[in-house]
């Protein structure tokens, strides 16, 4: 399952829980949470509300919340903060699937080293204020929880707003977007929106730049489920609300992004190129091949090319430039259409020959058993190469 969160309002965890739920996700496991926090006198109060005419799910977390760990009763909520100490031992200690738990304190320890960051200080010096609280800690638990839940794989998140202005918080008077929203969302798509308030909150910075596996438009998929989540506030400017697609990868073959990379060579070293050709590949290259070319003054020379995917294009073309003699990589977009690809496994007279897939639209067009098996067979037997990929062939077209 893919979620796209689709943040036309901004994003916080409050606004997530209600997004999610509106989704389809249960709602007695996010009533679980406090509980099993072991956060006393918390409850979770969700209904209905309209947003510009659109009808969403509001959740508040209501009450303070005692936590009560291993090692004595502490408040997760106190005036002072929360400490990394604190958050770790609660959610360790509580009743998560361990996933929960883990993906949970990933959350936690950004936002610990992003404050850390801001205030130079150690992460174990940070004490967490409004972020500490019983609803934060109920946020990031139930957000991950309830993903969960609605057996999300992937979670891709849209570029983020960000409101202007100033907001008081326990450290005094900050501009919006908060520092610690700002820390957390490095590296993350942002823009900025002629807003005054707060869009986008720490806590909602920290699910997504944790959780979010990528960034961008809305992905190929065959939706499922539409949940709206909204904020408090009801602005007149824009809808106060994220909305969650929830929806499978399209079966119908789809074009992708790919990046062709090449260079010319002429006074490269030929003996060197088979090791470039293999850098390429275990630098994440989908393909790499070279042709001859007649160059500048009648020399001899080979382009270089390598096929790659958007996210491989940097470390691929930095391995061209540092194993071999080019001073420059050219860089083009293509789209491929690509067959849905596995691989099982076919005995030859007790022997494993391994053998590649190839779908379109759920059906097998391509079978093609791997050479090097083959051949290791082969010589094991004693039977030519072509009989034993022959018999392979037959025996993958058999099972299917």
């Amino acid at each position: 399952m893919i979620a796209y969160l689709d943040c036309v309002g901004g994003l916080a965890g409050d606004m997530l829980l209600a997004a999610l739920l509106d989704a389809g996700a249960p709602e007695d496991e996010l009533r679980a949470i406090p509980g099993r926090l072991g956060l006393h006198g918390v409850e979770i109060n969700a209904h209905r509300v309209e947003r510009h005419g659109i009808g969403a799910l509001h959740v508040d977390v209501i009450g303070d919340g005692h936590a009560h760990g291993t090692h004595g009763a502490h408040e997760a909520h106190e005036a002072h903060g929360a400490t990394w100490t604190t958050i770790r031992e609660l959610i360790e200690t509580a009743d998560l699937d361990p996933l929960v738990s883990e993906r949970s304190l990933a959350v936690f320890r950004r936002l610990i080293d992003a404050e850390s960051r801001i205030h130079g200080v150690g992460p174990e010096d940070v004490h967490l204020h409004e972020l500490g609280s019983a609803d934060t800690l109920v946020d990031v638990c139930g957000a991950v929880t309830l993903l969960a839940a609605l057996g999300v794989e992937r979670l891709v998140c849209s570029p983020l707003p960000l409101g202007r202005g100033t907001i008081r918080i326990a450290h005094g008077v900050v501009p919006l977007p908060a520092p610690a929203t700002v820390e957390l969302l490095r590296g993350c798509p942002v823009f900025g929106v002629d807003f005054e308030g707060e869009l986008v909150t720490p806590t909602g910075a920290a699910l997504a730049a944790t959780l979010a596996d990528g960034w961008g438009p809305l992905p190929a998929l065959t939706i499922e489920h539409v949940g709206y989540g909204a904020g408090t506030r009801d602005f007149a400017e824009r809808a106060n609300l994220v909305r969650v697609v929830l929806g499978r990868v399209a079966k119908e073959s789809q074009a992708v992004e790919v990046r062709l990379l090449e260079t010319n060579l002429d006074d490269f070293n030929p003996e060197l190129v088979p090791d470039a050709v293999e850098r390429c590949y275990a630098a994440g290259a989908l393909d790499v091949w070279t042709a001859p070319v007649l160059m500048k003054k009648g020399r001899h020379g080979i382009v270089l090319s390598a096929l790659v995917r958007p996210e491989d294009e940097r470390v691929v073309a930095h391995t061209i430039l540092e194993e071999t003699s080019t001073l420059g990589v050219r860089v083009g977009a293509l789209r491929r259409y690509e067959l849905e690809r596995s691989t099982q496994t076919v005995e030859i007279d007790g022997h494993p020959i391994r053998v590649k897939l190839g779908r379109l639209d759920g059906r097998l067009v391509n079978v093609a058993p791997e050479h090097d098996d083959c051949a290791a067979v082969a010589q094991q037997t004693g039977v030519p190469v072509k009989s034993v990929w022959a018999l392979a062939l037959t025996a993958a077209r058999e099972i299917q």
